[in-house]
């Protein structure tokens, strides 16, 4: 929940930036509902990517105060974030919503990045793996193409506090997400895009993304800065 109509300005300097793009790497900004349609006309000519940060399961209806896919997809979306940890406690997102969600975002033309991750206690607990096997499961809705959505792992505990989970920890949870992805779907399921979202920045970047099975980041407080995304975008390429 944050950015206003003066914060085009980031945007439209990720725009410039970008350009045309690097083949491989993609830009991506998700932006609150108020701002996609702004925000699409401002990446317009470049390869950046807008996205929303949610969606309604349905197309329609009595849901005062909702988005549908469809609605972000009309404004300039072409990606939408779903099941986003802070979704899941502030508004009691379960799996099956989020699945609902990510069916609901590719009925409209959009690509879901589904999002999965343990709490502090979960992870002191060692239920990480179970915990995060199991939203997989829940989240993915059956009968989705391994080429129709993206997954990202965010460590609760990391996730603005500044804390970031080690090489070690990325490593271990990518590699089973990957490992999960590959039985559920097969050989498909080696190029599902894991992301990393858990306090990633402009100095830890290059690490985190070196790690096996890393695709990409999920930014959060580091996007709200051109200058910090793009130092991110740059690591990527």
């Amino acid at each position: 929940m944050n950015g206003l109509r003066s914060g085009l300005a980031q945007v439209e300097a990720v725009q410039t930036a970008i350009g045309d793009g690097n083949q491989g790497v993609t830009a991506l900004l998700c932006v609150p509902a108020t701002l996609v349609y702004l925000a699409s006309e401002a990446a317009s000519g470049s390869a950046l990517k807008i996205g929303g940060e949610t969606c309604h399961p349905a197309e329609k209806g009595a849901h005062t105060g909702d988005i549908s896919a469809e609605m972000l997809a009309d404004a300039g979306a072409s990606h939408v974030i779903v099941g986003h940890s802070e979704r899941r406690a502030d508004h009691g997102e379960s799996d099956e919503i989020v699945a609902a969600q990510a069916s609901a975002a590719v009925r409209g033309g959009l690509t879901p990045i589904i999002c999965v991750g343990e709490s502090l206690a979960e992870r002191e607990a060692g239920q990480t793996l179970e915990r995060i096997t199991q939203q997989l499961s829940g989240s993915i809705p059956q009968g989705m193409s391994a080429d129709a959505f993206v997954i990202a792992y965010e460590p609760i505990w990391a996730i603005g506090t500044g804390k970031v989970a080690s090489p070690e920890q990325i490593a271990e949870v990518h590699g089973a997400i990957r490992n999960w992805l590959s039985g559920k779907f097969g050989p498909d399921g080696a190029n599902v895009p894991i992301l990393y979202g858990g306090s990633m920045n402009p100095g830890n970047a290059p690490e985190i993304l070196a790690i096996d099975n890393v695709n990409g980041g999920l930014i959060g407080g580091a996007s709200l800065k051109a200058d910090d995304f793009l130092a991110i975008y740059n690591a990527a390429i």
